[in-house]
């Protein structure tokens, strides 16, 4: 697919993640607006803002999630970064997965799982900006094998449920497992 064909059918997805969650529908707006604003908004260069790709990784049973301790952020967080230009926001949630676990097998289930804006601190020469973070599932197969990565401090399996009330972790990852035990309640 070319560059339109994939933006509308970005938009698209954004529309299927606003009727799974319509209680969302704002930022789903805002995610709109952002994806139809500029041509670079899919570029790190793009000053103000960009869009990145997470990913929600789970077990091969789904009962946990494996998150990394950020080296920069020095916060426990969802893999993912930068679209780097690529439209695919799954394909980018995959690549980072694969990039920053190295576990094996891994696998994109599903439309968007969750979107997320929230603002970068100044790091060097890079100014504060705005991350546009579109999450997807991505599953592990039987091996869950991990390798930590230069960009984290340690990578963790932690039980979903246990996610939900752990306020010291980030709002966003405590609406993921929030997000994942409704859907498999469903």
């Amino acid at each position: 697919m070319h560059m339109p064909a994939l933006r509308i059918a970005l938009n698209i997805a954004f529309e299927r993640y606003r009727t799974r969650w319509p209680a969302e529908s704002t930022q789903v707006d805002d995610f709109l607006d952002f994806l139809h604003s500029a041509d670079g908004v899919f570029e790190r260069r793009h000053a103000v803002g960009h869009f990145t790709g997470s990913a929600w990784l789970v077990s091969a049973d789904g009962a946990r999630t494996l998150l990394t301790h950020h080296r920069k952020l020095d916060r426990w967080l969802q893999p993912g970064g930068h679209a780097d230009g690529d439209v695919d926001l799954a394909r980018v949630a995959l690549r980072e997965a694969r990039e920053e676990t190295g576990v094996p097998a891994l696998r994109v289930e599903g439309g968007i799982f969750d979107i997320d804006r929230h603002r970068i601190p100044a790091c060097g020469t890079e100014p504060e900006h705005w991350h546009y973070d579109v999450r997807h599932v991505v599953r592990a197969g039987a091996d869950e094998r991990y390798v930590v990565s230069d960009e984290s401090h340690a990578l963790a399996w932690r039980p979903i449920a246990d996610l939900v009330d752990d306020a010291t972790l980030d709002v966003s990852l405590r609406r993921m497992a929030r997000k994942w035990i409704a859907m498999q309640n469903d």
